[in-house]
């Protein structure tokens, strides 16, 4: 018990939304710098960077994507990307089966809902995806989308990707389009060669 009542702290840290503004407007860069170039964030093509909607803190950021003025093929869709501080990447090393216990358990479904009440998330899959954790979920404010879990030098960073208000995104485009953000951050962070 206590070492899920740890890894709740350390998940619930990384996926905390907090911070100071970071720019503004859109940006249609592949690639931006977080937290004083501690990572990149990669942008999949089609979306653009909101940057004032995005926040970063001295630790940690929230990177909200949606897609470009000028790419109307790319799916109405908004990416968010959510780093947790230094070191918060070790939750990762718990591996599949601690980790879909966690989110399955009424303290990782209230960690994952937008309200914080458990009940409001239904875990419809998790499963991994290489160096990723993905989770297939309903959440009664959002609908059904997919969210990954994800270690990047040394952080824990989540992406999720959702549709808006008005039109709702397919979970099966959705699946594409978060593994599409999980290549363009795998791909932005890969150590030269």
């Amino acid at each position: 018990m206590q070492k899920l009542t740890r890894l709740a702290a350390l998940i619930a840290l990384g996926i905390a939304l907090t911070g100071c503004q970071i720019g503004s407007g859109f940006t249609s860069s592949r690639t931006a710098p977080v937290l004083g170039g501690a990572l990149q964030v990669g942008v999949p093509p089609g979306y653009c960077i909101d940057g004032k909607a995005s926040r970063e803190s001295r630790d940690t950021a929230v990177i909200l994507m949606g897609r470009c003025s000028d790419a109307m093929t790319a799916k109405p869709a908004l990416i968010t990307v959510s780093i947790g501080q230094g070191g918060s990447a070790g939750v990762m090393t718990a591996g599949g089966p601690a980790l879909a216990a966690f989110f399955t358990s009424a303290q990782g479904r209230a960690t994952l809902a937008r309200s914080g009440r458990a009940g409001d998330v239904r875990i419809i899959a998790a499963l991994g995806s290489g160096d990723a954790f993905l989770l297939h979920l309903q959440d009664r404010n959002v609908g059904e989308y997919w969210r990954a879990v994800i270690g990047v030098k040394g952080r824990l960073v989540t992406l999720s990707a959702t549709g808006t208000e008005e039109l709702r995104l397919d979970p099966a485009e959705g699946r594409i389009l978060l593994e599409k953000a999980l290549d363009a951050l795998r791909a932005a962070n890969k150590a030269p060669t």
